[in-house]
C-alpha cells in the first residue's frame, strides 16, 4: 500500500463541501479539516505507484475550491498501536 499525505488551501467559504467532496474520491481514505497553514489534508491510499497521480492531480486538484495542493509520498509508517502490538507478540522481547 502507497501512502500520500496531501495538504490542500481551499477557499475559506467551501471548506465543509470540498472535504466531503474529497472524502468521497476514490483512493482518499480520510480527509481532515485543520488549523494551521493549510485548511485540510487527506490521506490518499492506492495499491500501485501510478494511481496517485490520478487521485491528486486527476481527482484532488479538480475538486472545485481547490486553490493548491502539496503531497508528500510516506516511506514507512509508525505509530504507538503497531509496536504495542509488536510487543504483545513478542517481537523484541529478550529471554533470559
Amino acid at each position: 500500500m502507497i501512502t500520500a499525505i496531501v495538504l490542500i488551501d481551499c477557499a475559506t467559504d467551501s471548506i465543509p463541501e470540498v472535504a466531503e467532496a474529497l472524502a468521497n474520491l476514490s483512493g482518499v481514505s480520510e480527509v481532515y479539516s485543520v488549523a494551521g497553514h493549510v485548511d485540510l489534508i487527506a490521506m490518499v491510499r492506492v495499491r500501485e505507484f501510478d494511481e496517485i497521480a490520478q487521485v491528486i492531480a486527476g481527482g484532488i486538484s479538480k475538486v472545485p475550491g481547490v486553490l493548491n495542493t502539496e503531497s508528500h509520498i510516506a516511506f514507512r509508517a509508525y505509530s504507538r498501536h503497531d509496536l504495542e502490538e509488536a510487543f504483545a507478540i513478542g517481537l523484541g522481547a529478550t529471554t533470559d
